[in-house]
């Protein structure tokens, strides 16, 4: 995998080939500082300045961390400043799922950029870097002082997020706005909703985890006890998996299906119009639907890790398991912990607290909002513009501390299969994609009032 940047490229090159030249870079959030790979996170910074050269020279810059970066564009006064992030970083690419192309080849086939990053979250990088570019070759200057921060280390929860909201604070910035990834315009979204979703995250889930921890005497595995360390930990899990949160729709979920019904066809159209008035109905249907419209009405639980014995002859004297939960906006993290408690019924078995984060509060649809919908309505002319709270976990989270507002969407078209390739495998962005984003980016700074 190559770490080296390129040699320069002529003027104007195609931003598709911009991003190609990025996803090439294996950033892969998390490993040891000594390990051969962390020169890609320099290697990118260098590749950065050479594919946007107007950017590094036009606008102010301040690195964060190790290789996060926040730019200044200096507005032109009066306006409120806003801030527009992506991240640098990647998940790892398993090497032994069935890729169609290699995950750090950057291919270009069928229409599309195939690789690691594409969608999460280098499309967005070079998309807003890009806008940026190309305004001020046009010799645009913003209404307002626009701030770009691309932080490294998002998919490890790391501290450059936090370190760039420091910094704003620091010099006394007060956004009126911050735009992170998120949702997308997504296609294939809502059974029975034939039109794309444009959807924008107005809050997101608290990512909290824990350890449920079982200890006995263990022994030899010839002469078992009843409920040793293992079977107490395989029980609880049981117990917890039949005791899921109590569904319910939030006003942000009410608002989000309302859009969607009058793109929606028969009876559908009638229940998600009337989902205000009948929201244990709407509920039970959406739990109904699958786990990804599931996890729309409720706190989740999701049993990930498990841990025994050392051996298949050895009776464990201390199993453990660990549960991530994703605490939805109208619950807490306690409220979460003590859900779990009843449900496991056992108090031989304890609950550590691993990481603790309650859900994030919800961004008003005002204003801001709207310039958001009404940018996507003139790129995306066939989208609907629809709030909802987002599943997983931004850097923008840490945002919240200096801003009302702040919203998640990445500005491409997704497909349904797209969407499942984030994290997994067969990652890629379409090229006419790729530019409708530029495009968006351009017009949102364009139209950002005085």
């Amino acid at each position: 995998m190559p770490t080296e940047p390129t040699p320069a490229v002529a003027p104007g090159l195609p931003v598709a080939e911009k991003l190609r030249e990025v996803v090439r870079l294996p950033t892969v959030a998390g490993l040891p500082r000594d390990a051969p790979e962390t020169a890609a996170f320099d290697a990118l910074l260098g590749t950065l300045e050479r594919l946007f050269p107007l950017v590094h020279a036009r606008l102010g810059l301040t690195r964060i961390g190790e290789h996060g970066l926040l730019f200044r564009w200096a507005g032109s006064g009066g306006g409120r400043p806003v801030i527009l992030m992506a991240h640098l970083d990647v998940v790892p690419a398993d090497l032994s799922a069935p890729w169609t192309h290699p995950p750090f080849d950057a291919v270009v086939d069928a229409g599309a950029v195939w690789g690691r990053g594409t969608l999460d979250d280098k499309g967005a990088v070079v998309a807003i870097l890009e806008a940026a570019e190309t305004l001020l070759a046009d010799g645009f200057t913003p209404t307002s002082d626009v701030w770009l921060s691309f932080g490294a280390t998002e998919e490890v929860s790391g501290g450059d997020a936090p370190a760039a909201v420091d910094e704003l604070r620091r010099r006394g910035v007060t956004p009126w706005f911050i735009l992170d990834e998120g949702g997308a315009v997504a296609h294939e979204s809502f059974p029975g909703v034939a039109a794309p979703i444009a959807v924008v995250g107005v809050s997101e889930k608290g990512v909290t985890s824990v350890e449920l921890i079982a200890e006995g005497r263990g022994g030899h595995a010839s002469t078992p006890a009843r409920l040793g360390p293992t079977a107490r930990i395989g029980r609880a899990l049981a117990r917890l998996d039949r005791s899921p949160m109590p569904a319910a729709l939030s006003d942000t979920t009410v608002e989000m299906l309302r859009r969607m019904a009058p793109h929606a066809r028969g009876p559908l159209a009638r229940l998600l119009a009337s989902a205000g008035a009948m929201r244990p109905v709407v509920a039970r249907a959406l739990i109904a639907a699958g786990p990804e419209s599931a996890a729309m009405t409720r706190t989740t639980f999701a049993l990930t890790t498990l841990a025994g014995a050392p051996a298949l002859n050895v009776i464990a004297s201390k199993a453990t398991a660990g549960v991530n939960i994703r605490v939805a906006p109208g619950d807490t993290v306690a409220g979460a912990v003590r859900h779990i408690r009843r449900a496991i019924r056992d108090r031989h078995v304890r609950i550590r607290m691993l990481e603790e984060n309650e859900p994030c509060p919800v961004s008003p649809l005002d204003d801001a909002f709207e310039l958001l919908e009404a940018t996507t309505a003139e790129v995306f002319p066939d989208a609907v513009t629809a709030p909802y709270v987002m599943l997983g976990a931004t850097d923008a989270r840490h945002f919240t501390r200096i801003a009302d507002r702040v919203y998640r969407f990445t500005p491409f078209r997704m497909s349904k299969a797209q969407r499942e390739a984030i994290h997994a495998y067969d990652e890629r962005l379409g090229v006419a994609d790729l530019a409708d984003g530029v495009r968006w980016y351009r017009r949102l700074i364009e139209s950002l009032p005085a």
